[in-house]
């Protein structure tokens, strides 16, 4: 071997060695506690997931109940909270006289006894409807919550009023800018340190209006959290957290964090320092992101002493392990 190739082989082993070193976590202080768990829509009614579309209704679906909650009520983010949920996720949609309303379908006619879009309505009317109204776990032979749901559609200043201290994240279902100039306005009137307790994630155009106008936020969006992963695996090796990571809500499917550079105890230092969160969902299958970590298995997969987020939709279930 000549001169020019021995030294362009050194080069390159003291390249590896140094992306090595910078990314094992051998050498990276391991971060100490519990993880921190998000329960989606709170405690809810499950559902048959399988061959689900986005016109889906999923309250003709349900399983066979064990509780009586129905999800993005006050009474289901409660109840999240006392079975161990750190953070409770909830969806809003504007309503015709200024409200948020908290609800998570597009339309009324799945779950409620309305009909047409949901924030087409008055938050006035959206009160006067059973959001218990839809759900059947037998093919439509029995209704168990309908006539129990009346009145139970909160407003987003109700949510904020009812859980003054804890940990939100609010979910934009549109993409409409609009939206973002109205939820900067509803959370301009909390005080920096709530605010601080709060994340917002949805549609690229109204988060990135909030990531904008109120920085102690952290948010996600579909683009900023594809630029993110997308960048980090491309040069996250350097030691360098792309723009899109920084003050940000960074959701990671568990079969994609083991290609993530420094997982995991270096990527979570990492996006700390860049005040930034990881969530690990469930497995992506392609076409979006998973549900959540939602099973005993699916906790199996965590790595030992994990300490940083989990998206659940089975709170009841997962908080147990998290918190032994």
């Amino acid at each position: 071997m000549n001169k020019k190739l021995k030294y362009t082989a050194a080069a390159i082993a003291l390249v590896a060695a140094a992306i090595y070193l910078n990314n094992t976590n051998h050498l990276a202080s391991h971060q100490t506690g519990k993880p921190t768990l998000l329960a989606h829509r709170g405690i809810t009614q499950r559902f048959d997931e399988r061959d689900l579309t986005n016109d889906t209704c999923t309250a003709t679906r349900m399983l066979p109940s064990t509780h009586q909650y129905l999800e993005n009520t006050i009474d289901s983010m409660r109840a999240s909270f006392a079975a161990g949920a750190d953070i409770v996720e909830l969806d809003i949609h504007p309503t015709t006289d200024g409200e948020f309303a908290v609800f998570h379908d597009w339309t009324l006619d799945c779950r409620t006894d309305g009909h047409g879009a949901t924030r087409e309505h008055s938050m006035a009317y959206l009160k006067k409807l059973d959001i218990g109204h839809g759900y059947t776990a037998d093919g439509g032979k029995t209704f168990p919550f309908r006539g129990k749901g009346i009145g139970l559609m909160p407003t987003l200043d109700e949510v904020l009023l009812a859980f003054p201290q804890q940990r939100l994240l609010i979910n934009v279902k549109s993409r409409d800018p609009s939206e973002g100039e109205k939820l900067v306005a509803v959370l301009s009137k909390l005080p920096a340190e709530r605010r601080a307790q709060i994340m917002v994630y949805g549609g690229d155009e109204p988060v990135e209006i909030v990531r904008s106008r109120l920085p102690e936020i952290r948010t996600i969006s579909r683009a900023a959290i594809k630029s993110c992963l997308v960048s980090y695996i491309g040069y996250g090796w350097s030691g360098v957290v792309p723009k899109a990571c920084h003050n940000a809500m960074v959701m990671l499917p568990i079969n994609v964090a083991p290609w993530l550079w420094g997982w995991p105890d270096r990527l979570l230092n990492r996006m700390k320092a860049a005040n930034s969160e990881v969530f690990v969902l469930g497995p992506y299958r392609g076409g979006g992101f998973s549900s959540g970590i939602d099973t005993t298995e699916q906790f199996a997969r965590l790595p030992q002493n994990y300490s940083g987020g989990i998206w659940t939709n089975e709170i009841e279930a997962i908080a147990p392990l998290a918190h032994k």
